[in-house]
């Protein structure tokens, strides 16, 4: 590399490491084995928390409420069900799949407290889970 521009072997280093990057983001969402009932995938979350409610946020595009399971582990709040195609799409060619597909799960820690009211609703794509706090 002597002699050689630093800008172009640091630009292939760089474009080594995004395929590498997408190789791997792609491994990780790989549809599950028909008949899987082990989760395959976690969806993102986020965690707020107000004076009286702890919000907990999934990013669920595409998955239905009736497929949802909700549970007070402890201090977990247990988020699980299943991502599927719709039937009319199952035949056709897949071109590309980013979103992830089959049964997922996902324990979210809860801030130290006791809960009483579990409400929930999906909304944009996202399930939003409010939790009201005791006092």
């Amino acid at each position: 590399m002597a002699g050689e521009d630093p800008r172009r072997w640091m630009w292939g280093q760089a474009l080594e490491m995004l395929a590498r990057a997408d190789r791997l983001h792609r491994q990780l969402f790989e549809p599950a084995a028909p008949g899987a009932l082990l989760p395959s995938w976690e969806p993102p979350v986020d965690v707020l928390e107000t004076e009286r409610d702890v919000f907990v946020i999934a990013a669920l595009p595409g998955v239905g409420e009736r497929s949802l399971t909700l549970a007070i582990e402890g201090a977990v709040l247990l988020i699980r069900g299943q991502r599927t195609l719709p039937e009319e799409l199952r035949t056709a060619a897949i071109h590309r799949m980013e979103l992830p597909q089959g049964c997922f799960e996902r324990r979210v820690p809860l801030p130290p407290r006791r809960y009483d009211q579990v409400r929930h609703h999906v909304r944009d794509g996202c399930l939003v889970i409010s939790l009201r706090k005791l006092a």
